[in-house]
């Protein structure tokens, strides 16, 4: 829906499930480091139910929160580290890196930005909006996504083909929308902070294959958490 681009699947499907539970095992880590308790801890919450929603096991979601909390004897230290640069055709992406060797993660950034162009920090940024972001799905078949961007106190809206919508709201709203958002009729598939384009390019056939494969390598990269890019969807 433009917001975020997520890769589309060429990978063997016990892979790409791994790389989900790792990504999401991450975000629970980051996210327990305010307290180990759902009920208290909202960002925490919504992880949590993002990887139950992904059939993530009980007991890698629990071990994932105690490692976050301080509450088993390893130790591990996720930084996040975001990277800004182009794809080829000029078309700004900017790269979200979960990371415990952040050496590490730049020097698979610049590999996989060869193709592209890796810029300094807000190169592009300026190209996009930062918001709240919430993916939901209409739960009830009266539900009104209009209506309910309102009532909930949303900015904007993008609905998708398949009855999911965009929800998009200023920072500081984004869990307060998503908690207002079911009593509307819709479902909250996720909802975190990230990147919109004001003005994304349009591409097709070969060039726009060509930034696929740029993000698909870029992607493949297990410190990438997020990629934001400025292209028509």
């Amino acid at each position: 829906m433009g917001a975020q681009w997520k890769a589309k699947g060429k990978a063997e499907a016990a892979n790409a499930r791994g790389k989900i539970f790792t990504k999401l095992s991450r975000e629970i880590t980051v996210s327990a480091r305010a307290g180990a308790d759902p009920d208290t801890n909202a960002a925490l919450r919504m992880a949590v139910e993002q990887a139950r929603k992904a059939s993530m096991p009980k007991d890698t979601i629990e071990r994932a929160i105690k490692k976050g909390a301080g509450l088993l004897n390893e130790t591990v230290n996720y930084e996040l580290v975001t990277y800004e640069g182009y794809a080829p055709h000029q078309v700004p992406v900017i790269v979200e890196c979960l990371t415990d060797n952040k050496n590490r993660t730049a020097s698979g950034m610049r590999v996989a930005f060869r193709n592209g162009q890796l810029g300094s920090s807000g190169s592009v940024a300026w190209t996009f909006d930062y918001l709240g972001l919430i993916e939901a799905t209409a739960e009830k078949a009266d539900a009104n996504a209009e209506e309910a961007a309102i009532e909930a106190g949303a900015q904007d809206l993008e609905e998708g083909e398949n009855g999911e919508v965009l929800f998009m709201t200023d920072p500081s709203d984004l869990m307060a929308v998503a908690a207002a958002l079911p009593e509307f009729g819709y479902s909250v598939q996720s909802a975190k902070l990230g990147y919109v384009p004001k003005t994304p390019v349009s591409l097709e056939g070969d060039a726009l294959a060509e930034v696929e494969a740029f993000l698909e390598k870029v992607e493949a990269d297990d410190d990438v958490q997020n990629i934001y890019v400025g292209l028509a969807g």
